[in-house]
């Protein structure tokens, strides 16, 4: 699937309507920056979407998916198949949308309740204690920061090259905080 090539085809139907990015965005209820990387080619419009789009445009979901005009027409049946397979699609990844941001909470009231225990030395155990607390609260931060990122993602904030990248940074991130870590535990002992 040619995404470019997908993107072209949305903005050239966007100009036989004679319609702007921002006449189509709040037609859609998105954003003209959505608009914009559905026509760059950066992201694709969730399935249901497209099926929206394709009504939209008077044109049949493969010549939106092909990124180019077909003669034949969508049947009804494949119409109603693809508009379940895009409820099931939705329905799946808010659940999953949902879960992420109550293990984001769950991991960022961990992390600071490990991160005041250490701050106020709460606690009479020191050496042990402190080394496992300060291991908890790395793992707790890198849980939450990989949740954000899968989140953005999954909410269409964040491309794949986008992801790719933090990706690399959180890598990165996570190795020097590991060094850190190791070094305190060292420290203690």
């Amino acid at each position: 699937m040619d995404q470019v090539k997908i993107g072209t085809f949305l903005k050239e139907l966007r100009k036989e309507k004679n319609l702007s990015q921002e006449q189509l965005a709040e037609k859609f209820y998105v954003s003209t920056r959505t608009i914009s990387r559905w026509e760059n080619g950066n992201t694709l419009p969730d399935i249901s979407v497209i099926i929206e789009l394709a009504d939209f445009y008077e044109v049949d979901i493969r010549e939106l998916l092909n990124g180019e005009r077909k003669s034949d027409e969508m049947n009804t049946d494949m119409k109603e198949t693809l508009e379940l397979v895009a409820d099931y699609t939705n329905a799946e990844k808010e659940k999953i949308i949902k879960s992420l941001k109550t293990y984001i909470a769950a991991s960022v009231l961990f992390f600071a309740l490990i991160g005041i225990i250490i701050a106020f030395n709460l606690t009479r155990v020191h050496g042990a204690f402190q080394g496992a607390a300060a291991f908890l609260a790395t793992v707790g931060l890198i849980y939450s920061i990989m949740s954000v990122i899968k989140l953005r993602q999954l909410t269409g904030k964040m491309n794949k090259e986008q992801h790719k990248k933090a990706s690399i940074k959180l890598g990165i991130f996570l190795g020097i905080l590991g060094i850190i870590a190791l070094l305190a535990v060292i420290a203690v002992l």
